[in-house]
């Protein structure tokens, strides 16, 4: 009953401005105001401002919507959790052929390290440094040799 009180006194109050407005020969404007106040009686009489004071003070309702936002925020998390690996998993069958097609084209890194390529590989040795280059080159031979370690 409140509610309904309040939206028709919104309501008369919108349509006095726009009679002001109107008398001000501003009559664009004076429509678009009586039409924003017709609103809220609008919704009185469909029933809508009823259901939604029926929903305001329901604690059924408060938690339907504490249910809905935990649900938003599990996709998001998943989302997000998506796009840092890059995509979805793939299924065991997937890597399966993965690996299936990996052995038949070979390593593509030959001198990766031995948790990539499984037993029976071994890292290469370091390249030794040359005793006529400096220092800074040496650090740059430090660095070429990592990436080549890696295959890059």
């Amino acid at each position: 009953m409140i509610a309904e009180t309040v939206c028709s006194a919104v309501s008369a109050a919108g349509l006095g401005i726009a009679a002001i407005t109107a008398y001000r020969r501003r009559f664009l404007a004076a429509v678009r105001v009586a039409a924003y106040s017709l609103i809220p009686v609008g919704l009185v009489m469909t029933g809508v401002v009823e259901w939604l004071a029926d929903t305001a003070f329901s604690p059924m309702a408060w938690a339907g919507f504490a249910v809905l936002g935990l649900a938003w925020l599990l996709f998001m998390v998943t989302r997000v959790v998506e796009r840092r690996r890059g995509g979805t998993r793939p299924t065991r069958k997937e890597r399966k052929e993965a690996a299936r097609a990996a052995a038949r084209q070979g390593a593509v890194a030959p001198g990766a390290s031995a948790p990539s390529l499984g037993a029976g590989s071994a890292p290469r040795p370091a390249p030794a440094r040359p005793a006529g280059k400096p220092r800074s080159e040496d650090d740059f031979s430090d660095i070429e040799a990592i990436l080549k370690k890696h295959g890059i």
